[in-house]
C-alpha cells in the first residue's frame, strides 16, 4: 500500500470509531440530563480524559506549540508543566469536588445556570450564557486551523474539504450519543494522542542527531532582534520569562474559568472518582501538554524549512513533521484530528446546553418539555458546528488571525470573567451578585478592546495572551472589592446553599458524592 494509502485507510478506520461509539452511546442520551452530563455517573478514566482532550486542542499543539517554542526556546516547556499541575492538578484538587457538590445541590447543568441559581439572578444566568454564546465561536473555528497545514503537507486534498468531513463526523457521534459519546471518544483520542506525541518527539529528535545533539544545536541558535545572550533559546528561562509567566497564567489558570472544562466536574461519579481522576489528568497533561511544548521548543533548528515572517508562526510544527516517514505523518494527522475533534464536541455540547438551558427555555420558550429541550440542543449542535466551520474556511482563505490570537481572546473572556465569580462563588459565602456582574463587564471590555484597539494598550498587555491573563488575576481583586461594598446577599438562602457541604450521607447513597463505590 503506498503512503497515501496508508494514510486514508487509518482516517477512514478513526473516523469509523467515532461515529460507531457516538450511535453505541444513544442509550446514555434518553433525557437532558443524560444527554448533557451522562448522568452525572462518569467514572475517573473518561473523566479525567475528557478534561485533558478539551484542553489540549490543535491550537495547543500547532499554534501554542510552534509560536511560543520559537520564542521561548526549550523553555516553552514550562507552560505544559504549568498546564499540569496549575491547570490539571490543582484544578481539580480546588475545583473538583465542591462543584460536584454544590452543582448537583442546585439542579444545575450549566455554568450559567450555576451562576443563575448561587445569586438568585436570572440576569447573571442570561448575560453569561450570551458570554459564552459570542467567545466560545471564534475559539471553535480556531479549532480547525491546526489542520491546515498538516493536511496540505499530508494529503492533496482542500483544506475546505477536510473541514467539512471533520464538522460532519463530529456532529453525528455527539448529536447521537450527547456527553457520553464524546467522553467515550475523548479517551480513545486521548490514548492516540499520549502514544502519537512521544512517537512524533522521539523521530524528530532522532533527525537531529539524538536530544543532546539537538539541544547543543539549539544553544547555537542566536537570533539579536531577540537577545544577544548566547544559548538562550536552549536556556532555563528563555530569552523572555515574564511574557511566557503569561503564557503559563493564561494557559493553565484559564482552565479554572472556562465553561466546556468545569462541566467535567458536573458529571463525575463518585469521590474515589475525583481522587482517581486528578492523578490521570495530571500524568496526561504532563505528557501531552509538556510534549508538544518541548517538541516546539527545538523550531528554530528547523529555520530552513520555514519563513515564519511570511508563513507565520503556525507553519513551524508542520514544518518540523514533513520529513517524516508516512506513517507518521499518519500518526500526527490523527493526533490532530483527536486533539481537535474532542475540544470541537466540548465546545459545541457546552455552547448548545448553555444556549437551549439557560436563554431559550423560560426566556424566548416559557415552557420546554425534556424532548423538546433534547431537540434544541441537538439542533444548536448542529447550528454551532456550522458556523465554526464557515468561520474557518473563510478566515484560512482571508489570513485574518494566527490560531494562538483567536484562543487568547476567547480564553481571556471566558476564563477572565468566570473564574473569579465561579471560584469566590464556590468558597465565599460573602460573594455578591454585583460582583459578578462587575467582573463580568470588566472581562469583555477589555477583551473586546484587546482585538478593536489594541494600539492603545500598554506594551505588555497588547498580546490577547497577557491581557487574558491580566483579566483572570485582575478578578481576584474585582470580586471580594466589589463585594465588600455592596449589598450583603442573603445569608439564610446562601447558608442554605452551603448546607450541602455539611450533609450527612450514608455511603450506600449511590447518587452522593460520599459513595465508596468503585467508578
Amino acid at each position: 500500500m503506498s503512503g497515501l494509502g496508508v494514510k486514508i485507510a487509518i482516517l477512514v478506520i478513526f473516523f469509523g470509531i467515532m461515529v460507531g461509539v457516538g450511535i453505541y452511546c444513544r442509550r446514555h442520551a434518553t433525557d437532558v440530563n443524560g444527554f448533557v452530563l451522562g448522568g452525572r455517573n462518569v467514572g475517573p478514566w473518561l473523566t479525567a480524559f475528557a478534561y485533558g482532550t478539551s484542553y489540549f486542542s490543535a491550537v495547543v499543539f500547532v499554534g501554542y506549540a510552534g509560536q511560543f517554542g520559537w520564542k521561548y526556546g526549550i523553555a516553552a516547556t514550562w507552560a505544559g508543566i504549568a498546564n499540569a499541575i496549575l491547570g490539571s492538578y490543582l484544578a481539580w484538587v480546588v475545583l473538583g469536588r465542591r462543584t460536584r457538590i454544590m452543582t448537583q445541590h442546585l439542579d444545575s447543568a450549566t455554568m450559567p445556570q450555576f451562576f443563575g441559581r448561587r445569586f438568585d439572578s436570572r440576569g447573571l444566568k442570561l448575560v453569561s450564557s450570551a458570554i459564552i454564546f459570542i467567545f466560545l465561536i471564534p475559539y471553535t473555528a480556531s479549532l480547525y486551523n491546526g489542520l491546515s497545514r498538516l493536511f496540505g503537507m499530508a494529503f492533496s486534498i482542500d483544506y475546505s474539504v477536510c473541514v467539512i468531513a471533520m464538522a460532519v463526523l463530529t456532529a453525528v457521534y455527539v448529536i447521537a450519543g450527547g456527553y457520553m459519546a464524546t467522553a467515550v471518544n475523548d479517551f480513545i483520542q486521548g490514548i492516540i494522542m499520549l502514544f502519537g506525541i512521544v512517537a512524533v518527539i522521539v523521530a524528530v529528535l532522532k533527525s537531529q542527531g539524538g536530544f543532546m545533539s539537538a539541544l547543543d544545536a539549539l544553544g547555537k541558535v542566536t537570533d539579536t532582534s531577540v537577545s544577544e545572550t548566547p544559548g538562550i533559546f536552549a536556556s532555563f528561562f528563555g530569552p523572555d520569562p515574564v511574557n511566557l509567566l503569561g503564557v503559563m497564567i493564561l494557559t493553565s489558570l484559564g482552565t479554572w474559568g472556562l465553561p466546556q472544562m468545569v462541566q467535567k466536574f458536573y458529571a463525575i461519579k463518585s469521590e474515589k472518582s475525583i481522587n482517581k481522576g486528578t492523578v490521570i489528568s495530571t500524568l496526561f497533561a504532563f505528557v501531552v501538554a509538556g510534549g508538544c511544548y518541548f517538541l516546539g521548543g527545538f523550531g528554530r533548528l528547523f529555520g530552513d524549512r520555514v519563513n515564519v515572517a511570511t508563513e507565520g508562526f503556525d507553519a513551524i510544527i508542520p514544518a518540523m513533521l514533513s520529513g517524516l516517514p508516512a506513517i507518521l505523518i499518519a500518526i500526527v494527522v490523527i493526533l490532530v484530528l483527536s486533539a481537535s475533534m474532542s475540544t470541537l464536541s466540548s465546545l459545541v455540547l457546552t455552547s448548545s446546553s448553555t444556549l437551549t438551558l439557560d436563554f431559550i427555555k423560560g426566556s424566548v420558550k416559557k415552557e420546554m418539555d425534556e424532548k423538546q429541550q433534547l431537540i434544541s440542543i441537538r439542533i444548536l449542535i448542529a447550528v454551532f458546528i456550522v458556523i465554526s466551520a464557515v468561520i474557518a474556511i473563510f478566515q484560512y482563505n482571508s489570513n485574518v488571525s494566527f490560531i494562538a490570537q483567536l484562543m487568547g481572546v476567547s480564553w481571556g473572556a471566558l476564563a477572565g470573567a468566570f473564574l473569579a465569580p465561579f471560584l469566590y462563588g464556590l468558597y465565599w459565602k460573602r460573594t455578591t451578585k454585583a460582583a459578578c456582574t462587575v467582573n463580568f463587564i470588566f472581562s469583555t471590555v477589555v477583551m473586546l478592546a484587546n482585538v478593536l484597539v489594541r494600539s492603545a494598550f500598554p506594551a505588555i498587555l497588547k498580546s490577547p495572551i497577557n491581557a487574558g491573563a491580566f483579566c483572570m488575576l485582575a478578578g481576584f481583586i474585582i470580586v471580594p472589592l466589589v463585594s465588600a461594598f455592596t449589598k450583603a446577599p442573603d445569608m439564610e438562602r446562601v447558608d442554605s446553599i452551603f448546607s450541602c457541604y455539611d450533609r450527612k450521607i450514608m455511603v450506600t447513597v449511590k447518587e452522593s458524592i460520599g459513595t465508596e463505590e468503585e467508578a
